[in-house]
């Protein structure tokens, strides 16, 4: 089992920077791979960014946010982190952290087998 909590989520102008943390606990050396997706307010759950947990590389990252966000790993306090830089109004949704033991988010990039309760990012003009 997998216990995800994000949090770092909150309001931000328009141009700003956030950082969004995922913290990783249970058998974490089951982890293949993790991700962000989000939801913004009456849409679908959106693919943001994966990486490989065990290499701590970026795998894939949105049209929509590449460039500007960034994924990576800090190994040594299981923990996930989404950097947003130069955010927009269209950023706003709720973040959540993703993680896969059974070898099912790469393929699709339709998320893992564990999943966070989210964070709320508010982009405000």
């Amino acid at each position: 089992q997998v216990q995800l909590k994000e949090s770092g989520g909150g309001v931000v102008q328009a141009g700003g920077s956030l950082r969004l943390s995922c913290e990783v606990s249970g058998q974490t050396s089951d982890i293949a791979a993790m991700g962000w997706f989000r939801q913004p307010p009456g849409k679908d759950h959106e693919f943001v960014a994966a990486l490989s947990w065990r290499r701590g590389s970026e795998l894939y990252t949105a049209d929509s946010v590449k460039g500007r966000f960034a994924i990576s790993r800090d190994d040594a306090k299981d923990t996930l982190y989404l950097q947003m830089d130069n955010v927009r109004p269209e950023d706003t949704a709720v973040y959540y952290c993703t993680a896969d033991t059974a070898g099912i988010f790469l393929p699709r990039l339709r998320g893992g087998n564990f999943w966070g309760q989210g964070t709320q990012v508010t982009v405000s003009v």
